[in-house]
């Protein structure tokens, strides 16, 4: 006999309610407006956020951008849609041992990055310096992403996503050695909002998820880049592997893999049966020591950075152009073609702001397209 809707709800359910008791399950999930879709399906809220976050253009978009290295012509280094699914394997993988909400992990993940402007962090700091000689305080990519996936997609209704998820999107980044980390519970709607505005603004906050899933997804992030870039950065022979600290490589291994293995497993033992998450003392420390020579000696590696050349001319460029076009609502200009949000929202914000939004859902391709040819960076081929 076939099951009903209701019944398949009510089968999903029980498979929720055997999670641990520190976990987010349906009934705690709410969003800023009631969903009929969720009250007429068996789909749980937080497996719907995951979906609609899939189907979004924002996350579409994740596909063009750059994760750390810009304009390299090489098809094996990461970008942003992949680290994006590794977050969400490695989120997933944490979340099973320790028995919590994978879809909420899952959709989380998934979106935390969809509000990266082109060309990685590179890009955002660029951004955010327009963004503030424009007025507007600094650029923040996980402001950004909930702003996309809230306020601006589907004709500027948003996704209507749980505030749980929009909250752990939120609160990935800013990232900070808290360990253990435990959430702060304490939160709706109402406080993520004044959150957002106060970074926004530039203060110094570090907001705190509210589900143990949302720390989860804090760790995760940084389990599933900190041995990926180092692979991509030995593969472009910027460093070798001798070269890593051999402190790091004793505990942890010296490949991505192992990296990954060694930090997930100790995150699960330390973690289990607790209402945080947390490494072991030792292997915290270690892995501060690994991110350090991983921001020296690649993300701000000289080569990288000269290779980048006049990328911030070019933003400017792009900026001013755009905002230059929308003023005049010149129609046939790429700003006006490929707004997607109401006029209403045209009217209620500054002009910057909509520039600012159009030029952080570009891909790193469509960037490029819009600035003249003759000024359009090379892209550096590089071996396989």
């Amino acid at each position: 006999m076939a099951l009903s809707g209701p019944a398949i709800k009510e089968r999903l359910t029980r498979v929720e309610e055997r999670l641990s008791p520190f976990a987010a399950k349906a009934p705690h999930a709410f969003r800023r407006s009631e969903d009929p879709w969720e009250a007429s399906g068996y789909r749980l809220p937080f497996a719907l956020d995951v979906d609609r976050i899939l189907h979004s253009h924002a996350f579409t978009r994740t596909i063009d951008k750059t994760q750390v290295f810009s304009l390299i012509g090489n098809d094996h280094l990461t970008h942003r849609v992949l680290h994006v699914q590794l977050v969400s394997r490695i989120g997933r993988t944490i979340g099973r041992a320790l028995g919590l909400n994978e879809d909420l992990i899952e959709a989380m993940a998934l979106g935390h990055d969809v509000g990266h402007p082109p060309f990685g962090h590179d890009g955002e700091v660029i951004l955010s310096r327009l963004s503030e000689k424009m007025g507007l305080g600094p650029f923040r990519h996980n402001i950004q992403s909930v702003r996309f996936l809230d306020a601006l997609e589907k004709g500027g209704r948003g996704w209507n996503l749980t505030f749980q998820t929009l909250d752990g999107i939120f609160c990935h980044n800013a990232e900070s050695f808290d360990n253990p980390l435990s959430p702060n519970r304490d939160k709706g709607f109402h406080e993520l909002d004044h959150e957002m505005a106060a970074m926004g603004r530039g203060e110094p906050i570090r907001p705190v998820p509210a589900t143990l899933e949302g720390c989860v997804v804090k760790f995760a992030d940084t389990i599933s880049y900190i041995g990926r870039d180092i692979e991509d950065a030995i593969r472009l022979g910027i460093i070798t592997r001798d070269e890593l600290p051999k402190a790091c490589t004793d505990l942890l291994g010296q490949t991505n893999g192992t990296i990954i293995y060694a930090l997930v497993t100790d995150l699960i033992e330390a973690s289990s049966e607790k209402d945080r998450i947390a490494y072991s003392p030792k292997v915290s420390e270690t892995l501060k020591e690994l991110k350090t020579f991983n921001l020296k000696r690649i993300y701000r590696s000289s080569a990288l950075k000269e290779h980048l050349g006049n990328l911030e001319a070019l933003f400017t460029e792009v900026f001013d152009r755009c905002l230059s076009d929308l003023k005049k609502q010149k129609e046939n200009s790429p700003i006006m073609m490929g707004l997607s949000q109401k006029e209403s929202h045209l009217r209620s914000e500054a002009p910057a702001l909509v520039v600012r939004d159009f030029i952080a859902g570009m891909t790193d391709n469509y960037f490029l397209r819009l600035c003249p040819e003759e000024l359009r960076p090379k892209i550096l081929e590089m071996r396989p």
